[in-house]
């Protein structure tokens, strides 16, 4: 199964791990990280916590191992994701 969404709960510390580990997905911002708007069915960039809207299918395919990463190296957990 592939991840079809990933968000970023609230407690952001934007220590840039999730970025540093998929760049194609998260975009670190001064207060927060983002998920770029070029992975997303919706073309919004924003934490996705509150529409929780779903990946293109190529990016939760191919990005999997890296989005993983990127939840498991978080330190603070406020990475999520859903496999479908």
């Amino acid at each position: 199964m592939a991840i079809t969404k990933v968000w970023i709960e609230d407690g952001c510390i934007v220590c840039n791990a999730c970025e540093t580990a998929c760049p194609e997905v998260f975009h670190v911002t001064e207060d927060t990280c983002h998920i770029r708007a070029e992975v997303r069915e919706d073309g919004s960039e924003d934490t996705n916590l509150e529409a929780k809207g779903a990946l293109k299918s190529d990016t939760g395919g191919g990005l999997e191992d890296q989005i993983i990463e990127a939840a498991e190296g978080c330190p603070v957990e406020v990475i999520k994701f859903e496999k479908g």
